[in-house]
């Protein structure tokens, strides 16, 4: 099992929720981490609060450039690249019949090609280091949500990819897994315009008794077991449930 201290980990999403609670979790253990976003204000701020160890570089995963500068940047801050969790990703809701192209093709790109993309960049930095890179799944794959099928088919994609690319990374010395979170409270909900702070916390918390544990999640729990993934040196090709039983489909008849 390897140890965080001294660990270089680039955290793509880092400005607010998960990606924010694990670059946290990352530094207090002695890792070097580099964290992005398209939102300067957001990234400096988070980085700012962690302290030296947070580095944070405005980038878009979705921009080959971007893509580019991030990884050389993580490298210079970290001596090296041990582990890659891609967590960048968005939402995008709505019946069915009303969903648009445009849309559904931006969602794809932000939350699955982006993170392939960036991936394939880190292979060399990764190889080097014996790393990791973790996939950030969700719930929505255990429990179907109607209005949500743009969102989930990502997520899919992203359970599926983690698998491949474990079988064809492996011999390069880099594993591959993924952690599926359940209901935490993050930014994600507010930034695809749905709810207010107020109104996405509420609805979480109206899915309690859905819960094996009677509560939702906390960024620093899913962040646990990101580092799990990143540590365990023959876990390669897992899916990790975190998500207080949601997806059992708990029923309290």
């Amino acid at each position: 099992m390897k140890t965080i201290q001294g660990m270089s980990i680039l955290i793509t999403g880092g400005g607010s929720g998960i990606g924010a609670g694990s670059a946290r979790y990352f530094c207090e253990r002695g890792a070097k981490v580099t964290i992005c976003g398209r939102r300067e204000e957001k990234i400096e701020a988070v980085a700012a609060g962690i302290g030296p160890a947070c580095h944070a570089i405005k980038a878009d995963v979705t921009v080959a450039e971007d893509r580019r500068r991030l990884l050389d940047s993580a490298v210079r801050h970290g001596g090296g690249l041990d582990a890659l969790i891609n967590n960048a990703g968005n939402m995008y809701r709505g019946p069915i019949e009303e969903l648009q192209e445009k849309q559904l093709i931006d969602i794809f790109h932000t939350n699955v090609i982006a993170g392939m993309l960036l991936t394939g960049l880190c292979v060399d930095a990764l190889s080097a280091r014996a790393g990791a890179v973790v996939f950030i799944g969700s719930i929505h794959n255990r429990r179907a949500f109607p209005g949500a099928s743009p969102y989930a088919a990502t997520k899919g994609a992203v359970e599926t990819l983690s698998r491949v690319l474990a079988a064809e990374l492996g011999s390069k010395n880099i594993r591959v897994n993924c952690v599926a979170p359940g209901a935490v409270f993050t930014e994600i909900n507010q930034r695809a315009g749905l709810f207010t702070d107020e109104e996405a916390k509420a609805r979480l918390e109206s899915m309690i008794d859905m819960h094996a544990l009677d509560r939702i999640g906390t960024e620093e729990e899913i962040a646990e077991a990101i580092a799990y993934l990143v540590c365990a040196e023959w876990t390669t090709g897992a899916l990790i449930d975190v998500d207080g039983g949601l997806g059992l489909g708990l029923t309290r008849a």
